[in-house]
């Protein structure tokens, strides 16, 4: 009966209203329990934030599209010198040459691949190089760049385990080691975008699962390590954003799927068998159009991470749903959470 009930959409619960207080950070949560959702409605005081603002230098990677792209074009509205990097600069991608066509001498689009070492460097170099004073360092780093893929464990290549480590943790590593110097500087802020899948598994996902648990452990290990030195660093976690990130399309599932199929080992398409393949690959579709279209709260997460004096050690930008089936896998007993959400 548990079980049934927990596992239910939020869209079936009944409406009413619950207001709940957070004693550690003194303020308090009203949850809307409706019949069409179950949103969360916090508001997050911006009286305290650092000032100027119009004096603060922030890097973002991965701003060709999605939250990057976002990010970049609000952080600009609000007067940072805003360093957009982005992977396909010099092949001019519509987004870059949309942040481009701003014409702002403070929204300035560079090539970054952070999987590149001497990208990342000249990345650093460049920013450097457009610092009014270098000494007094960058205020913020937001490591947004990643990619996803999917598959069950036994149909993904060692190749596509590496290839998404590369960008999303390594390239995360790689990117914030190489800018510290001029965070630490400034005292500034580091904002990873990890995910909600950073903090619990989900099946068929154990690539983009391996490296967001990865991103989580990095940025707490360096939370700790920057607190003496003044450098805040903010984890953010989105819930379900596939259908406003465009992360996936049928026709990539299908070219993705295609390649999958033709690189198993023999033994593996044996005992799963075409008709179980392709059964996970359709559902894999009915996700395509899935979750938010709409990023402000994962703009106004990051923005309060770069600009609030106390800022958040984690957000959590998603919806109800996700946000109890977070809390319940992360902290009850695995045998009750399977017993929700796999058996």
């Amino acid at each position: 009966m548990l079980a049934a009930r927990l596992s239910r959409t939020l869209s079936q619960l009944p409406g009413k209203t619950l207001s709940v207080y957070d004693g550690e950070h003194g303020t308090r949560r009203t949850l809307l329990f409706c019949s069409t959702s179950f949103t969360c409605i916090r508001r997050r005081t911006y009286a305290s934030e650092v000032n100027p603002v119009g004096s603060k230098a922030v890097l973002i990677t991965g701003c060709d599209s999605g939250f990057g792209f976002s990010l970049a074009k609000h952080l600009h509205s609000k007067g940072f010198l805003v360093f957009a990097g982005c992977l396909l600069k010099d092949k001019g991608d519509a987004g870059v040459k949309e942040l481009d066509s701003l014409n702002s001498d403070r929204l300035r689009t560079i090539q970054l691949n952070v999987c590149n070492n001497e990208e990342v460097e000249r990345a650093v170099e460049t920013v450097h190089s457009s610092l009014k004073d270098p000494e007094k360092g960058m205020w913020g780093l937001v490591n947004n760049a990643g990619i996803s893929t999917f598959g069950e464990v036994e149909f993904t290549s060692m190749e596509t385990y590496k290839e998404v480590a590369e960008v999303n943790l390594w390239g995360t590593v790689r990117t914030t080691k190489s800018f510290l110097p001029l965070l630490r500087r400034a005292k500034g802020r580091v904002v990873n975008i990890s995910s909600m899948l950073g903090r619990m598994a989900n099946p068929a996902r154990s690539p983009y699962c391996i490296t967001k648990f990865g991103v989580e452990a990095f940025s707490d290990c360096l939370r700790y390590e920057m607190y003496p030195l003044g450098v805040k660093v903010s984890v953010v976690e989105p819930g379900n954003f596939i259908a406003a990130t465009s992360l996936y399309s049928p026709e990539r599932i299908q070219a993705i799927a295609k390649k999958m199929w033709d690189e198993l080992p023999e033994v593996v398409r044996k005992d799963y068998g075409r008709k179980y393949f392709d059964e996970k690959i359709a559902k894999m579709e009915t996700y395509c159009n899935s979750g938010s279209t709409d990023t402000s709260s994962v703009i106004d997460a990051v923005t309060h991470a770069l600009t609030a004096t106390s800022p958040y050690t984690r957000y959590h930008p998603m919806d109800y749903y996700w946000w109890l089936r977070m809390q319940i896998m992360t902290h009850l007993p695995g045998a009750v959470s399977d017993r929700i959400y796999i058996h």
